[in-house]
């Protein structure tokens, strides 16, 4: 019993550590498909969860994944992923920071599998906690087809 108070306050006082000086993050974003994507499908959400790590004033990197879902037009199949990538962000001013990621897109269609996921954009601060980002995100298989989009989202840090 002392060994489970004394491990719950260990990570409680960890936590508490990490939590002040990192944050999670989460955001909902709505696209416009483009190139190869445009063709079959009508419009995007995608929705991200994040963990990042403040590296200096200027620079934050981290973690993140979420859930992103194509949907189909005429008479395809609407299509989705998990993204799992890096991100890391670069402040430009006091309001606007660029941002880039890069990893794997995993694929919850039949027989899918796993292919490269980046992104970059841009982000203006709302304020301390919250922004608005314009990202351009592609997944690239390996038979020449992408799929790509510009989004628009609300990203908030806790």
């Amino acid at each position: 019993m002392k060994k489970l108070f004394l491990l719950s306050v260990f990570v409680m006082s960890l936590m508490t550590t990490l939590n002040a000086q990192n944050h999670f993050r989460a955001g909902l974003n709505g696209g416009i498909p483009i190139g190869d994507a445009g063709d079959l499908a009508t419009f995007a959400i995608a929705i991200d969860l994040g963990y990042i790590l403040e590296i200096s004033d200027d620079f934050d990197a981290g973690i993140e994944t979420g859930y992103t879902n194509y949907f189909g037009k005429d008479n395809f199949d609407d299509f989705n992923f998990i993204p799992v990538n890096g991100v890391a962000n670069y402040d430009l001013s006091d309001e606007f920071s660029a941002e880039g990621g890069i990893g794997i897109a995993i694929s919850l269609e039949t027989g899918g599998g796993t292919d490269l996921y980046w992104k970059f954009g841009f982000a203006y601060d709302l304020d301390e906690a919250s922004d608005l980002s314009l990202t351009y995100r592609s997944v690239s298989g390996g038979n020449g087809f992408s799929v790509d989009g510009i989004f628009l989202g609300y990203r908030r840090g806790f």
